[in-house]
């Protein structure tokens, strides 16, 4: 898939997203990588054959306060590569890519894996 093609897939989950949450995001980046670089795999505990389809990098709103400002804006990375190579079309790795981005969004809200999981049950 062409990259502009999946990015509007990334831009089509972030508006979906429920107007209580989208006025809540601030100085934060989304943006979009072919694969995870090693780097990033080790340092996250990930090895193959897993890999990560998102990452979410910064201050999250539970750890910033009066002094937060002036900074680089947080990140969330969505890795194309691994995405388009685990779903088996458009439909699938649009679903992929919403979930991706509901999950590293929930890391920007402050919350854990395991708190994210015990929401998703």
């Amino acid at each position: 898939m062409k990259r502009r093609r999946f990015e509007a897939l990334v831009e089509r989950a972030l508006e979906t997203l429920p107007a209580r949450f989208k006025r809540k995001l601030d100085n934060i980046a989304v943006i979009v990588e072919d694969w995870p670089d090693a780097a990033t795999l080790r340092e996250m505990g990930v090895e193959p054959p897993d890999t990560l389809y998102g990452l979410y990098r910064g201050v999250d709103l539970t750890h910033r306060d009066t002094a937060y400002g002036g900074v680089l804006p947080d990140t969330i990375t969505i890795y194309q590569g691994p995405i388009e190579e685990d779903c088996a079309d458009e439909r699938e790795m649009a679903d992929e890519v919403r979930a991706t981005v509901i999950h590293e969004l929930g890391h920007y809200f402050g919350l854990t894996d395991e708190e994210m999981e015990q929401l998703e049950q």
